[in-house]
């Protein structure tokens, strides 16, 4: 399956996610609606600490996980998720843009915030379907996406998200269910900013269904974290 990928990408059929990237008209409508004062100046039009407010009894986990149009499709469908929104993190440079990201040397990672129940979904939960969700032994890629913005990484934000990310990859690496190391990288928690709004639901913009990188990359990791986990599925995304 590798090879046919390869192969359809350098035959043009299969593209990395920068080439198809949509502009801000096909963007998803509503991205912005709890914007607070100010925000309109960042370049995703709303800061985190507005989503913040309006998951007040939400938990959060953020993760990077090369393209964040496959992650944000992935865990969207999870029961107990209340919401995932893509960004950037990991990096120094403030208000990042897409672009910005893309110069490789922002320090940003393409990664996604997950506002979650806890007590319907557990976050060692969420690392399992994050090691599915993406292939956690490519560095600085995933795919056809190329760059240190695609590397694989978790951002925990207290000591038991870092110690059930740090058990998790221990334990992965010693179950022998890949073939290489885990590349995933645990960072220190710097601010996420939230990504421009035409990239929010980019997997579920019914503009974008047959676009060549949806179906050669997006589809694949999303179906298979709907098989893979089924059984946390919600009830719409059941088939």
């Amino acid at each position: 399956m590798k090879h046919l990928l390869l192969a359809l990408f350098l035959m043009g059929g299969l593209t990395s996610c920068d080439s198809q990237r949509t502009t801000t008209s096909d963007a998803t409508p509503g991205a912005q609606t709890d914007a607070q004062p100010g925000d309109e100046q960042l370049a995703g039009g709303i800061s985190i600490e507005a989503l913040d407010a309006k998951y007040p009894d939400s938990e959060k986990a953020y993760f990077a996980g090369g393209c964040f149009w496959c992650t944000e499709a992935s865990f969207t469908r999870i029961k107990g998720v209340a919401d995932v929104y893509s960004g950037y993190a990991g990096g120094e440079l403030e208000n990042p843009t897409y672009e910005d990201s893309n110069t490789k040397s922002s320090g940003h990672a393409e990664a996604i915030v997950v506002y979650y129940d806890p007590e319907v979904i557990t976050y060692d939960k969420l690392l399992d379907i994050f090691f599915v969700a993406h292939d956690p032994t490519q560095l600085n890629r995933q795919g056809p996406d190329i760059g240190p913005q695609y590397r694989s990484a978790i951002f925990p934000l207290n000591d038991a998200q870092r110690q059930a990310a740090e058990a998790k990859i221990a334990a992965l690496n010693d179950s022998g269910k890949f073939s290489q190391p885990i590349a995933t990288t645990i960072e220190d928690p710097i601010k996420f900013w939230v990504a421009e709004p035409y990239h929010q639901d980019y997997y579920e913009n019914p503009n974008n269904p047959n676009q060549g990188y949806v179906q050669g990359v997006s589809k694949p990791k999303v179906d298979k974290v709907m098989k893979e986990f089924r059984d946390l599925l919600k009830p719409e995304y059941l088939k």
